[in-house]
């Protein structure tokens, strides 16, 4: 019988929480994940948020932990080394998607912007989607920490979280919140043949033939070949390294091991790129 039933203990981790173990009377699972990342932590990450040049006071501490709240997996998965290396990831990637552009301390710039800065802000409607069209006058150009584009992600990420984003993309520039559940929604969701980056940062992805003959390893730079591989992946782009920056600084800062700092699954380099997925499935961890 399992220690946490002869004992009574409480606690959060599987050994409490598995119902297969039968201790959920004693499960007292985290509404966020604050004690893995707390509010000093988030601000020596983020120094650059406030500054005039920015628009990143937008991103708050609470608005992140309010949306951890609704995706159970995130930072819940495997031992406290996977979730915290979990959590690095996802602020490495969405810190890259909205930096500033100072001379010097690039990783320190992270969440500066809250939409694209192209600045013709194009519609990024595609059109003729019969389960996602686009609203006429709305532009899905991309908005919050993963940069969130076209009707085709907006669409799926709003039957996610309950909102209609098609009619109301704005919402992703107006609402801290409901923007980080949108990039989370992102990271936790898998699309089409693109693993999900939450399964690849918890151990739970399974290379299949077409991986291996891509020379696909599990890691950080996996979660840039899904986000944006077929522009930054499979020849040494300057990007995939930016990315990669970001997320050795924020090891260190959180204190995450990384065993080699110049292995090769944290870039993506070396892989052959997925091709585009223009449509999001959903399966919420």
């Amino acid at each position: 019988m399992n220690v946490a039933v002869n004992h009574g203990f409480c606690g959060s981790t599987e050994d409490f929480c598995s119902t297969q173990n039968g201790c959920q009377s004693n499960c007292h699972l985290r509404s966020n994940i604050s004690d893995l990342l707390n509010r000093t932590t988030f601000e020596i990450m983020f120094p650059h948020r406030n500054d005039s040049s920015c628009e990143g006071s937008f991103y708050t501490y609470d608005a992140f932990m309010a949306a951890t709240s609704v995706f159970g997996g995130f930072g819940r998965t495997g031992n406290s080394t996977t979730q915290k290396r979990e959590i690095a990831a996802f602020l490495a990637q969405t810190a890259y998607a909205t930096r500033g552009w100072p001379h010097e301390d690039i990783y320190y710039w992270g969440y500066c912007h809250v939409v694209e800065q192209n600045t013709t802000k194009e519609d990024y409607c595609i059109e003729g989607s019969i389960n996602w069209p686009c609203a006429e006058g709305k532009k899905y150009y991309g908005r919050g920490p993963i940069q969130l584009r076209y009707n085709t992600y907006y669409g799926p990420a709003g039957l996610d979280l309950s909102y209609p984003l098609l009619s109301d993309p704005d919402l992703l520039e107006n609402d801290p919140v409901m923007t980080f559940k949108s990039a989370l929604h992102y990271w936790m969701n898998y699309h089409l043949q693109k693993p999900s980056c939450h399964a690849v940062m918890t151990n739970q992805w399974v290379a299949n033939s077409d991986d291996v003959e891509a020379n696909r390893v599990a890691g950080f730079g996996l979660t840039t070949n899904i986000i944006d591989g077929e522009i930054e992946c499979g020849y040494g782009d300057r990007r995939d390294h930016i990315r990669m920056g970001f997320y050795l600084t924020f090891c260190n800062i959180s204190g995450v091991p990384i065993i080699d700092p110049e292995a090769s699954e944290l870039s993506c380099s070396n892989q052959q790129p997925y091709g585009p997925a223009p449509v999001t499935k959903i399966f919420k961890e």
